[in-house]
């Protein structure tokens, strides 16, 4: 009875299935796989709403796959270097597998119709999904950027900004996440000088 009940209650076992899981269900990448995550460790306590908030931004913002960099975060916060590996794996081994598999039957299943039915209903609701995240976390940002009228003047700035550089102007989003990183560490700077003053 008591290791059912410490297998249970294993961590490490929750965060490979809860990343396993992610890894399996979720379509469309990172960003799709954001609103998910953000739901299920609301729900499992594991993150606050501003350390899922810093998790996302983390994971946007430095190289790498925006799924493994979150699976990173979130298994380093729980339980250090061993949570960060269980996470790692339970997040890539699904890919992983699918891949291979694709690979091999790649030929047989080119042009199948229900195949490609398949691929375009996934397309559209990875669509939806990143809309829904975008929404969402657009309240949030806006919403913590309200108790200071300063960056709520920024946030409200960068955010339409970076929008139309990107999409219009076509520069690349690592100059605009630099851009913004800069204007944030100056303004941190400004703020600490003033608290000294």
């Amino acid at each position: 009875m008591e290791t059912k009940h410490s297998f249970k209650d294993n961590i490490y076992l929750k965060l490979f299935v809860e990343f396993f899981t992610l890894g399996m269900f979720t379509f469309g990448g990172g960003a799709a796989m954001i609103a998910v995550l953000q739901n299920r460790l609301k729900d499992k306590k594991w993150l606050t709403d501003d350390e899922v908030l810093d998790c996302i931004t983390v994971a946007q913002t430095l190289p790498g796959v925006v799924a493994v960099n979150m699976s990173v975060y979130v298994g380093y916060r729980m339980k250090g270097i061993r949570g960060t590996i269980v996470s790692v794996l339970g997040i890539v081994l699904p890919s992983f597998v699918i891949i291979i598999l694709v690979a091999l039957f790649l030929n047989s299943l080119e042009g199948n119709p229900y195949v490609l039915g398949a691929l375009r209903g996934i397309r559209a609701a990875t669509l939806g999904l990143i809309l829904a995240t975008c929404f969402k976390l657009s309240k949030q940002i806006m919403g913590k950027a309200k108790e200071d009228k300063v960056q709520l003047v920024l946030t409200a700035l960068i955010f339409p900004v970076s929008f139309l550089i990107i999409t219009f102007l076509g520069l690349d989003a690592v100059w605009v996440i630099l851009g913004g990183l800069v204007i944030g560490v100056v303004y941190g700077l400004v703020q600490m000088r003033r608290e000294k003053a």
